[in-house]
């Protein structure tokens, strides 16, 4: 299983955005969107091994938490907008505990720290970082979460709580890279090492 875990920062917590302004009235949640057309979308397939964990830090508050299922995933297209349909529509249930919206996307009021608290024991956490070890050098098993930021770096308090779990710190490249653009290279990588 390859996991990402996705800071919103500033992303709309609440269902009442539109969708023309996602990179502006929904708190940039246009970032997000992107970060989940990289993880799931091949040529005419989707990624069944991957999950996505959004964590929504935006206004009115509080936090929620969209978790998208590869294995489940329907009725998403590589649009942005009709994702950000399936976002909003996720954001209109009021789920205290994790509860299904659509096919392979759940929501709930999951903090980013309940979410770091919730993953499996046997996974390995990547931290992706500018001034880590490169990702090139780095042995990665098949059950993996790498956790990223959206557009803005991890505050300070985000990355003490991360560093709790003692992740990998890896880079993915000489660069600096956009997060959706994290991801495909992430994906090529493990790709690359798949049998």
């Amino acid at each position: 299983m390859r996991r990402f875990i996705i800071i919103g920062h500033k992303a709309a917590t609440a269902a009442d955005f539109k969708l023309d302004d996602l990179a502006g009235g929904a708190g940039r949640l246009d970032v997000l969107l992107r970060c989940i057309n990289s993880a799931f979308f091949l040529s005419h397939d989707l990624r069944k091994d991957v999950e996505v964990i959004l964590v929504l830090q935006g206004p009115p508050g509080p936090a929620r938490t969209i978790r998208l299922v590869g294995s489940e995933l329907r009725y998403l297209n590589p649009d942005e907008r009709s994702t950000g349909a399936l976002i909003r529509n996720a954001l209109m249930k009021d789920a205290r505990t994790e509860e299904r919206s659509t096919p392979g996307i759940y929501v709930s009021t999951r903090t980013y720290q309940d979410v770091l608290g919730l993953l499996d024991e046997g996974t390995e956490i990547v931290y992706l970082k500018e001034d880590g070890a490169d990702i090139r050098d780095t042995e990665l098993p098949e059950n993996v979460t790498f956790v990223l930021s959206d557009h803005m770096d991890l505050t300070p308090d985000e990355e003490g709580l991360l560093l709790r779990y003692e992740p990998k710190v890896v880079k993915l490249g000489p660069v600096s890279y956009h997060a959706d653009h994290c991801i495909t290279i992430v994906n090529n990588e493990l790709d690359r090492r798949s049998p």
